[in-house]
């Protein structure tokens, strides 16, 4: 009994201890966020701040705003379309066999391992001939694509564990394609949806090589114009940080309150196989 309380007891050390080290920048990030510029050093970095200065906020909120309506305007279109492409496909690929499909399925996962910097060139190129480079769409067109190896491997998994005699049965009453995924697996993926959307919602939030590369100035999302708050000549840390905080709220706050069906997503079978 003592070596199983020592165990425990040490178990919950390491835990408290990696927690505490995986908290620290975060500690960091927001003490220095809330000092005057005039505190902020290497030497303080520790430090509390001697006054609670909102100042830094209030920056980094108006020069950031624009660019966070960006990035509303290109997250919740490209994840509800990226989540709903992957639904169908994965419907059609684990419950419409037909000959090559599983080798369709190897392509579109292929599209999982190609590195990002191995298409831009290209990728810039077909967006100009279609006239969506440096456009809010034509990024969302890129997110799409890219989001749809992964978001028809979940739902494909996900659909895998529904039984295949649902579907004949719906067939048999005079269901078609269309009817079958709206009145049946849809209302069956509800959880299969929130993993997705949690998943590529973020992915896009925090995406800074494809921003960077096919949008500038006023069209840039706000991982972007982030970086353009550090200055030219003198960094205010201050302002940075507040800036990294704001830029970094919706994703934590869908995390918050999403965050346990994400995990029941998850157990469901969602990422399965």
């Amino acid at each position: 009994m003592a070596a199983l309380n020592i165990g425990k007891v040490l178990k919950y050390f390491i835990l408290i201890f990696l927690a505490v080290i995986f908290l620290m920048p975060i500690y960091v990030i927001l003490v220095t966020s809330l000092k005057p510029l005039d505190e902020v050093s290497l030497e303080s970095m520790w430090a509390l701040p001697t006054s609670i200065d909102f100042s830094s906020y209030v920056r980094a909120f108006t020069e950031l705003a624009p660019n966070l309506l960006n990035s509303i305007y290109l997250v919740v279109p490209a994840t509800l379309l990226s989540a709903l492409l992957g639904a169908m496909n994965g419907y059609v690929l684990s419950k419409w066999k037909f000959r090559g499909a599983d080798t369709i399925f190897t392509f579109i996962l292929f599209g999982m391992f190609i590195p990002y910097q191995s298409i831009l060139i290209p990728m810039i190129q077909f967006l100009r001939t279609i006239d969506l480079y440096n456009t809010i769409p034509g990024l969302i067109l890129v997110h799409v694509v890219y989001g749809l190896p992964i978001t028809t491997l979940m739902f494909r998994n996900f659909y895998a564990n529904i039984p295949d005699q649902m579907i004949e049965a719906a067939k048999i009453d005079g269901a078609n394609f269309l009817g079958i995924f709206r009145h049946i697996i849809i209302p069956l993926s509800i959880t299969g949806f929130v993993v997705v959307a949690i998943w590529q919602f973020t992915n896009i939030w925090n995406e800074f090589l494809f921003a960077v590369t096919i949008t500038t100035s006023d069209n840039q999302p706000i991982m972007v114009a982030l970086q353009n708050l550090s200055g030219s000549q003198i960094v205010q840390w201050n302002v940075q940080m507040a800036g990294a905080l704001l830029a970094a709220l919706p994703t934590l706050l869908v995390y918050i309150f999403l965050g346990k069906y994400f995990v029941r997503g998850l157990l469901a079978g969602s990422v399965k196989g």
